[in-house]
């Protein structure tokens, strides 16, 4: 593998990886609710090109992104009973546009505009799991 980066945010003090907070700025819905839109600037990332390495080292750096969703009218459910999942849905289309500069080590990454930008599969709806799984179908 010659993986040169691997950009997320840093794992926050009770574990979690992957998360950050979102401002009540940063999501907003089309008035059908059909398109949703993710934009956010200055969100805290680290470089750590050798993660999951417990030794890795990382750089600072951030991101500005714009993620634009956008619902179909093709239903999708996904259910297991013994897993306590459930999702319900609708396949959508997705286009991303991000900026990652890492200062530290003088370098950014930049994605193609949004325009250009396409995915294979993304989906938007509403899922369940754990003990709400049951409260759900209620």
């Amino acid at each position: 593998m010659n993986q040169i980066h691997d950009f997320h945010p840093p794992i926050s003090p009770d574990g979690l990886y992957c998360v950050t907070p979102v401002p009540s700025t940063g999501l907003r819905f089309s008035a059908d609710e059909k398109t949703a839109t993710l934009q956010m600037t200055n969100v805290a990332i680290i470089d750590q090109p050798r993660w999951p390495a417990t030794d890795a080292l990382t750089a600072p750096g951030f991101m500005d992104f714009k993620l634009v969703s956008k619902s179909s009218d093709e239903p999708v459910k996904c259910e297991d009973p013994v897993q306590q999942y459930r999702f319900e849905g609708f396949k959508a289309a997705a286009q991303l546009e991000a900026t990652i500069p890492v200062p530290a080590i003088d370098f950014t990454f930049k994605t193609d505009p949004l325009e250009a930008s396409k995915c294979d599969f993304a989906v938007m709806g509403a899922e369940v799991n754990g003990k709400y799984s049951e409260v759900a179908k209620g």
